[in-house]
């Protein structure tokens, strides 16, 4: 099972990326986290990501690619995979295409969660109070304004991936507005048929 999950942010992409992960006993993989995990273990992909990200400058394509492409190939992946932030690109997509074809490989599905703005925005302002409430701090970016420009970000840059995967016929909308429960069925029914 090949998944990638797409969603806003606040849409819930963790929550059920983990129970993917745990019900079907494959990684789920953030590119992030992978970046991260190289330039701790000093790895020749994650100076070479270093030296770029100490300048401020975005990983390049290539360079992120290949990374995906080597943490496949790790054994924890043969059964499977849950892309979480990758791709982001059509560039990244159509590269991940060719990568799994190259393997004899495909994305079983492109799996996208739709939440409402307003929806998001709550979701968003509640999780801000229960973290004060509890007496921790909110993340800088829970704000309102700082929010609804990353989900106006995410709109635009990721509405071309959409429509990448869906003319390929790989895409399954799922309404996010539903318990997390019920987003969990709807998508494993997706997995089923």
């Amino acid at each position: 099972m090949r998944l990638i999950l797409f969603g806003p942010p606040g849409a819930g992409k963790g929550t059920q990326a983990q129970r993917l992960a745990e019900r079907h006993s494959i990684p789920q993989l953030s590119t992030g986290d992978m970046l991260r995990a190289a330039v701790a273990n000093d790895t020749k992909m994650g100076s070479r990501a270093k030296a770029i990200m100490d300048r401020g400058e975005l990983v390049p394509d290539d360079v992120v690619n290949q990374m995906v492409s080597d943490r496949i190939d790790q054994e924890d992946c043969r059964k499977g995979f849950i892309l979480d932030g990758f791709p982001r690109t059509v560039a990244q997509a159509e590269a991940l295409t060719a990568m799994l074809e190259q393997k004899g490989d495909k994305i079983d599905a492109a799996i996208e969660l739709k939440v409402e703005r307003a929806a998001l925005i709550t979701r968003m302002e509640k999780r801000v109070a229960d973290t004060l409430a509890a007496g921790g701090t909110a993340r800088s970016d829970d704000n309102r304004d700082t929010f609804a420009r990353r989900l106006d970000e995410y709109q635009h840059k990721t509405a071309p991936l959409l429509n990448y995967y869906r003319r390929r016929g790989e895409l399954v909308s799922i309404d996010g507005m539903q318990g997390m429960d019920v987003v969990t069925r709807d998508i494993e029914n997706v997995l089923t048929t």
